[in-house]
């Protein structure tokens, strides 16, 4: 038997890096998992790869989370589909151009605040009432060390995060009532960003392992997806308003994000 045997999960953002580490390891326990996700080739490699090769129950819908309708009809879908829902993983988001903090604009503060901040909102008010007529459930929201470090060229990401931990802490408080658990995870690991600029930047790889106290860069799949199905599983279920740190160490020692070309980056802003 399976530690999430006969639940039903809401992946958001599932079709790559740590989402798709988390629902394949979701489906490996037991888990039904709906994924909604924004890419289309993702959406058909992550249905293949639920059903096919791991055997599982699963379902994939293309949805935008910044749209308040998307995300409520993939909550629903959930439903409507496997009966209710009992995990929702808010894992989406999307990332703007990393300039400074006097050249994001509204436009991106705005993007970055509907992927992040209004789509765990949308999605954890759309799921509550289903969650609590289930007997309660477990949402699980992302945290960053981005946040603790102040990373340079990432100020709209860095007040998003800061947001989703108020949120997070406020619907663990208020929601316990209805046996609903609300938890953060702090992921550092080889996601979709990660691969990105490790193809950008040679070194990069062996540069971010350096960082960490246990000297590697962590796998989506065998070592941040088994937090999140502690999160998910009764082994936590008195654990609420948590946050959990899933980088190697990485918060403890942090890093410094100051680019080396500054001064250029501000005459290209202009």
């Amino acid at each position: 038997m399976g530690l999430l045997d006969g639940k039903v999960a809401l992946v958001t953002g599932g079709g790559g890096g740590i989402g798709r580490g988390i629902a394949r390891k979701f489906i490996r326990e037991g888990a039904t998992v709906l994924v909604a996700e924004f890419n289309e080739e993702y959406c058909a490699s992550i249905k293949k790869e639920l059903t096919e090769e791991l055997g599982g129950r699963a379902e994939v819908i293309k949805a935008d989370v910044r749209v308040k309708e998307q995300i409520q009809g993939a909550v629903q879908t959930a439903v409507d589909l496997f009966g209710g829902i009992d995990i929702l993983v808010n894992n989406a988001f999307t990332l703007s151009p990393k300039v400074l903090l006097e050249q994001k604009t509204d436009e991106m503060l705005d993007s970055t605040l509907h992927s992040g901040l209004w789509a765990g909102w949308w999605a954890m008010q759309a799921a509550r009432p289903h969650m609590a007529a289930r007997g309660g459930g477990s949402i699980i929201n992302f945290y960053s060390i981005d946040v603790e470090t102040a990373a340079w060229l990432n100020a709209d990401y860095n007040i998003t995060k800061s947001a989703l931990r108020g949120l997070t802490r406020s619907a663990a408080h208020e929601w316990g009532r209805f046996n609903i658990r609300v938890n953060l995870l702090s992921p550092a690991a080889m996601g979709t960003v990660f691969h990105k600029m490790a193809e950008a930047m040679p070194g990069f790889a062996e540069m971010a392992a350096s960082r960490k106290p246990l000297l590697r860069n962590g796998d989506p799949e065998e070592d941040v997806a088994p937090v999140a199905v502690f999160l998910a599983s009764e082994m936590s279920r008195f654990v609420t308003g948590e946050l959990i740190n899933v980088d190697g160490g990485l918060h403890m020692p942090g890093y410094q994000s100051r680019p080396p070309n500054v001064a250029e980056m501000e005459q290209q802003g202009g």
